[in-house]
């Protein structure tokens, strides 16, 4: 395949490989400074804000800026399905923005990642698989409407919203997806790619990019091992319990499933711009170290000319 001529991108990670924000235990004791150290050392020019980051926004600035970091996305949780969290919801992304905006870096901070956890298991010890959250008629129009709201927000002051598909919650599934880009405003909400969870949930991460390209504005580069996704022994496991057994890996792991030479080509084609940013939950002691696994994606998205 001829290399990949994405030219208006940047390449960065997210710190998930190191700490996980989900399952805090997952990482803890690593340290914010070793972890962006890892991510400058590997090559990567930004990386998203993780919980062990820095909460001062000077120390935050100071930190990245000795190691040549730029912030990719922050993430806000929404609960617009959830009645009486609307005002709630809305008051965490203004905060959020409002730090967005003392932020500094070669590359300004403009995408903001959203997912829907009104409802959502993945934080639940149950089985992914039969307790997947499906949304009523009031609960998809509430979280429109939420978005919509919280989307114009964004732009009014020059950020973007992106929307996040997650296992676990009900905007899992490429159909889902489908609906969500429906039933919101293509000039408040765009989409986050997340190849992975995509992937996972049954998706095509092509025909999404084919599928809505125009709404794409944020792209997470996640891999899936078939090998543990299809194990019999995690047929009815929790999302951490996949987590923890590895289903999670990055680009140019060879016990991943996506093709990410077809996933770029197909952005290529659609003439994406924005951050190209490698995601992957995984025990950071298990047999390979973060490290590691951030230089083999580095590498690799290198190889395809990236």
């Amino acid at each position: 395949m001829a290399p990949i001529n994405l030219t208006d991108t940047h390449i960065g990670i997210t710190p998930t490989g190191w700490t996980n924000d989900d399952f805090p235990l997952l990482g803890d004791d690593i340290p914010f400074e070793q972890c962006v150290s890892e991510i400058a050392l590997a090559g990567f020019a930004g990386c998203s804000i993780g919980h062990k980051f820095p909460t001062d926004v000077n120390r935050l600035n100071a930190a990245l800026a000795l190691r040549g970091l730029s912030v990719t996305e922050p993430w806000v949780s929404t609960f617009f399905t959830v009645p009486g969290m609307r005002k709630r919801t809305i008051a965490a992304f203004e905060e959020r923005m409002d730090f967005l905006d003392q932020i500094t870096g070669p590359v300004r901070t403009r995408s903001i990642g959203v997912a829907e956890f009104g409802d959502s298991i993945h934080l639940m010890p149950i089985s992914l698989s039969d307790s997947k959250p499906k949304f009523t008629e009031d609960q998809w129009k509430a979280l429109a409407e939420g978005l919509n709201e919280i989307g114009r927000l964004a732009k009014r002051r020059d950020f973007q919203l992106v929307y996040h598909p997650h296992m676990g919650t009900g905007v899992q599934t490429q159909a889902e997806v489908d609906t969500l880009m429906h039933r919101t405003n293509a000039e408040y909400v765009h989409l986050l790619l997340d190849t992975g969870h995509l992937y996972w949930a049954g998706g095509d991460p092509v025909a999404v990019i084919n599928a809505h390209s125009g709404r794409i504005r944020h792209v997470h580069l996640k891999n899936i091992r078939n090998a543990v996704r299809d194990r019999p022994a995690l047929a009815s496991a929790s999302f951490e319990e996949f987590v923890r057994a590895g289903i999670f890996t990055v680009p140019g792991d060879r016990t991943g499933g996506v093709s990410f030479p077809e996933v770029l080509k197909a952005l290529e084609t659609k003439q994406y711009k924005g951050w190209l940013v490698v995601e992957a939950e995984q025990d950071p002691h298990g047999p390979l170290p973060p490290l590691h696994y951030a230089k083999l994606a580095r590498d690799y998205l290198r190889r395809l000319g990236l």
